[in-house]
C-alpha cells in the first residue's frame, strides 16, 4: 500500500473556494483504495500555512500512477496551479514507516 498526501495552500485567501472545487474532481478519478480532499482546521499553535489536505491509499506502484494518468488528475492541476501558493507531497509505505508500540 502506497499513502499520498499532498499539501496545499492558496496564492490569495479568495481563491481558497476555486482551489478545493479544483482539488475535488480528484474524487472523481480512478478510484484508489480511499480518497479524502479537506481543508484544514487550522488548529495548530506554530503553524498554518496549509489550506487543504489530500490523502489518498493506493494498492501499488501502478494504482497511483494510473490515478496520476487519470484525465480529471490533469484537469485538477490546471486549475489549481495557477492559484496554489504551496504544494508538498509525499508518498510512504506504511510496512515501512517507523511506529511506536502502544502500551495498554
Amino acid at each position: 500500500m502506497i499513502r499520498h498526501i499532498v499539501f496545499f495552500s492558496a496564492r490569495d485567501p479568495s481563491d481558497r473556494d476555486a482551489v478545493f472545487e479544483g482539488l475535488s474532481l480528484l474524487v472523481g478519478a480512478v478510484q484508489p483504495d480511499l480518497i479524502e480532499v479537506a481543508r484544514n482546521r487550522k488548529g495548530d499553535q506554530l503553524g498554518n500555512d496549509v489550506d487543504f489536505v489530500v490523502y489518498a491509499e493506493f494498492a501499488d506502484e501502478g494504482a497511483l500512477a494510473a490515478f496520476k494518468a487519470d484525465p480529471l488528475y490533469e484537469r485538477s492541476i490546471r486549475r489549481v496551479r495557477p492559484l496554489r501558493e504551496l504544494r508538498v507531497a509525499a508518498d510512504y509505505e506504511p510496512e515501512t514507516a517507523a511506529r511506536r508500540a502502544r502500551s495498554s
